[in-house]
């Protein structure tokens, strides 16, 4: 360089030329070059100083870079080339665009063998850099290669790769240099290790070059290592992040849930996590505001970067009260994240008190732990306590940060699940409250039944019946309110409850459907608001089975019909009117009646069996039939093999009710029916009918209150009842009933008669002797009936 001339002056021809082509700046190197001093050029064209001033110069467009050879004209005459390199910069605080041109004057030339720039590229460069002949024999490598190998340079000389680091990462190098080597084409790879001393691992970049002779001949290979940890890490923490977000809270199972913290921590983040959740009974069902040495935790989940989790202490579902100096209680109370060492003895006075633990901490190593508070909505539910043993390096601040909130996000999960859980529980137990808890055993029929919950929907308004009726009969009814939780299973009760009443009174079931349709618009009326209607809405199927006549009466309101298998026969779906489901109000239902063998067996069942998105309604209903065809002489089993067979392992996704019902028959033999004329004087010779038939049935014991019971309902016909009467007895091997029909629809009432009555007392003396009594309207009129039970007279 000439001293003559300052470096940043002379040393660089620079030129400045505004948007209307004039010259603004004009330094001391161009004047150097084209001899014209500033004050001469300055304020005038800039195209004057071209050898060709006619012609415009080259300029670049905005926001690009031009560079080329330009023909100058010197002060003296001569012309110039010179490369140049041209800027232009847009006009900004008010001034007008510029083109900035600049052009060296000095450098170039290979350096000399002296000059201490021609080896500070590879030695004081502060990038990483070995280079490797062709054999893979290390030659040179810089400083900074020898700080990361921890060794000198004079020391490794002439080793390969995977000999001077010895971890498989350095052989997986050492393939990579093979590959650039025999095909001469430049590779970046990507690894993590640990390399020299370092006790933690680094993220690394090689960039491998070939390097070539004069006659571009491949004599070795160029390594360049860049340290890229820090993006590295933060890379794999959004990752992590990103992963949590779609692993965790894939249920709404709180023991899941914590399980899936556990999995997502290890081995990303720590070898050991152990997740551990309050014991809520303790505090009444909800997280406490605030906790205090000792706490009661339970050990939800865990996980391991060992199979087993042989380093735990707990079990999941056991129960540990953490005392003060413990990272659980400590970081529950302090409500932050608390980081401890064992070497700095963090942990001393927590492990003098538990052995096992102090035990398995010097059995696997165990040297750092880190206890995180399970928070959320201002609610502390847990901790979540980390533990590295396997991996060298203690936890930092940037791991506190990405365990606290990976945590925090899993709090809103497992509080979700909680809250849902203990809705679900609430819902569960209103439902099983509701629910008939067995079965009532009838003359008509052998009933087993089942009940499951939506899998992850929660309880819904399912519902099931059998209700013993006058007369040996029974009900059967199954039903499903729209909707999912509390509030469908209280409806859900309302409905049983009305459907008991109005069956109590013996409507027939298209009677029955109507009024219980009049009930849901009422409480769809009674769920809105602002005048609005709410939306309450329920399916149900009703069917009455007579034991004596052997058929079965059944309406359906928009609730799938049922499937009847006949003895040895094969299973067909029950032609039946659909009907509207119950809430629309003003249509009609319709009942259909059919003729059952003794032995047929009757499945009703809500739609939550049979409707699925794994397969449509046909091939379930081919399915149900297929579980239902399967001869078994228990009904429990039955019952069991239909829902083996429609619904997935995992539960299913709407809640199911399945009842099945075999019907039995009455035998001719014990039914007795006679016709009354009317003529109260017959009554006496009626009674003693009844006595005999009494004698053959061996139920003298009942004699005396049949006789009774008999007389009243008769002459109650014969006073106020319209012909033709008919007096029918039936018994089973528990109840005697006693009916009188007549074609009158006025209905008996129960009264008490005053000191001077002569009569009034006789319904009364009825239902002191009897088990129950009750009237039903039928087409032709009304029958009075009375049970007598025969266990209890014994």
């Amino acid at each position: 360089m000439n001293p003559e001339y300052p470096f940043d002056e002379a040393a660089t021809a620079r030129v400045v030329v505004d948007d209307s082509g004039t010259l603004v700046s004009w330094n001391a190197g161009a004047e150097r070059l084209l001899g014209w001093p500033a004050g001469d050029v300055v304020g005038r064209p800039a195209r004057r100083l071209l050898a060709d001033g006619d012609t415009d110069a080259p300029l670049p467009p905005d926001g690009l870079r031009w560079h080329g050879t330009l023909t100058l004209r010197h002060r003296d005459g001569r012309e110039v080339s010179r490369w140049v390199v041209a800027h232009h910069r847009s006009p900004e605080d008010g001034r007008p665009g510029r083109w900035h041109v600049f052009s060296p004057l000095e450098g170039g030339g290979p350096p000399s063998a002296d000059d201490p720039l021609a080896t500070a590229a590879l030695v004081q460069s502060p990038c990483a850099v070995a280079v490797y002949d062709e054999r893979l024999r290390l030659r040179r490598i810089n400083d900074a290669m020898a700080e990361v190998i921890g060794l000198p340079e004079e020391r490794i000389q002439g080793l390969r790769l995977s000999e001077i680091g010895g971890r498989p990462e350095s052989e997986q190098l050492e393939a990579d240099m093979v590959r650039v080597l025999a095909s001469g084409q430049s590779a970046d790879i990507q690894t993590y290790m640990r390399t020299g001393g370092e006790r933690t691992a680094h993220a690394w970049l090689a960039r491998m070059a070939p390097v070539r002779d004069a006659d571009g001949q491949v004599r070795g290979v160029c390594l360049a290592a860049h340290d890229f940890t820090g993006n590295y890490l933060a890379r794999e923490r959004l990752q992590l992040v990103n992963e949590a977000s779609v692993r965790i809270g894939t249920t709404l199972d709180v023991t899941r849930t914590a399980q899936e913290l556990a999995d997502v921590f290890v081995p990303a983040l720590a070898d050991l996590v152990s997740v551990d959740l309050l014991d809520l009974q303790e505090h009444g069902g909800e997280p406490p505001p605030r906790l205090s040495a000792p706490i009661a935790l339970r050990r939800a989940a865990h996980g391991s970067v060992n199979p087993g989790t042989p380093e735990a202490v707990l079990k999941p579902g056991q129960l540990e009260h953490y005392p003060a100096g413990s990272p659980q209680a400590d970081s529950l109370v302090a409500g932050r994240t608390i980081v401890a060492s064992v070497s700095a003895g963090d942990l001393d006075q927590w492990l003098s008190w538990h052995k096992a633990r102090a035990d398995q901490v010097r059995e696997y190593g165990i040297h750092s732990t880190m206890s995180v508070p399970v928070q959320a909505r201002g609610l502390t539910l847990g901790v979540a306590v980390l533990t590295r043993f396997r991996r060298p390096d203690p936890f930092t601040a940037d791991d506190v940060l990405l365990a606290e909130e990976i945590t925090t996000r899993a709090a809103v999960c497992i509080d979700n699940a909680r809250r849902f859980s203990r809705e679900r529980e609430t819902a569960l137990a209103l439902q099983r409250s509701l629910l008939p808890r067995s079965l009532p055993r009838t003359a008509a029929v052998d009933a087993a039944s089942r009940y499951l919950p939506a899998a992850r929907a929660g309880v819904g308004g399912d519902w099931f019946d059998v209700i013993p009726l006058s007369g040996m009969r029974v009900a059967m009814v199954v039903g499903d309110v729209v909707g999912h939780g509390i509030q469908a299973s209280a409806t859900m009760g309302r409905l049983r409850t009305a459907v008991r009443t109005l069956a109590d009174i013996d409507l027939a079931p298209d009677e029955l459907l109507t009024h219980l349709d009049d009930l849901v618009v009422r409480l769809s009326v009674e769920a809105g608001g602002d005048g609005s209607t709410g939306e309450v809405g329920a399916t149900c199927l009703y069917a009455v089975y007579d034991p004596v006549s052997r058929r079965c009466t059944l309406a359906r309101a928009g609730h799938p019909p049922p499937v009847v298998v006949p003895p040895g026969g094969e299973p067909e779906a029950v032609e039946l009117p659909a009907g509207p489901p119950l809430g629309l109000g003003g249509l009609p239902f319709e009942c259909a009646e059919l003729e059952l063998r003794e032995g047929s067996v009757l499945s009703f069942f809500t739609d939550g069996l049979i409707e699925t998105r794994e397969r449509d309604v046909d091939a379930s209903h081919e399915l149900l039939c297929e579980a239902l065809g399967t001869y078994s002489d228990s009904l429990d089993e039955t019952c069991d093999r239909v829902l083996h067979a429609l619904l997935p392992p995992g539960g299913a996704p709407d809640d199911v009710a399945l009842l099945l019902a075999r019907t039995r028959g009455l035998p001719a033999s014990q039914v007795a029916t006679w016709h009354i004329p009317a003529d109260p004087a017959l009554v006496a010779p009626i009674r003693k009918q009844v006595v005999e038939q009494l004698d053959t049935w061996e139920l003298q014991e009942a004699a005396f209150t049949a006789e009774l019971v008999v007389s009243e309902l008769v002459t109650n016909a014969i006073r106020y009842g319209a012909h033709p009467i008919r007096l029918r007895l039936i018994h089973d091997a528990t109840t005697l009933i006693c009916e009188v029909s007549d074609t009158s629809h006025t209905a008996p009432h129960l009264r008490r008669a005053k000191t001077w009555d002569e009569g009034g007392r006789g319904l009364l003396l009825v239902a002191q002797l009897t088990q129950r009594w009750g009237s039903r309207h039928t087409t032709e009129g009304k029958t009075i009936w009375a049970e007598i039970g025969l266990l209890d007279e014994e």
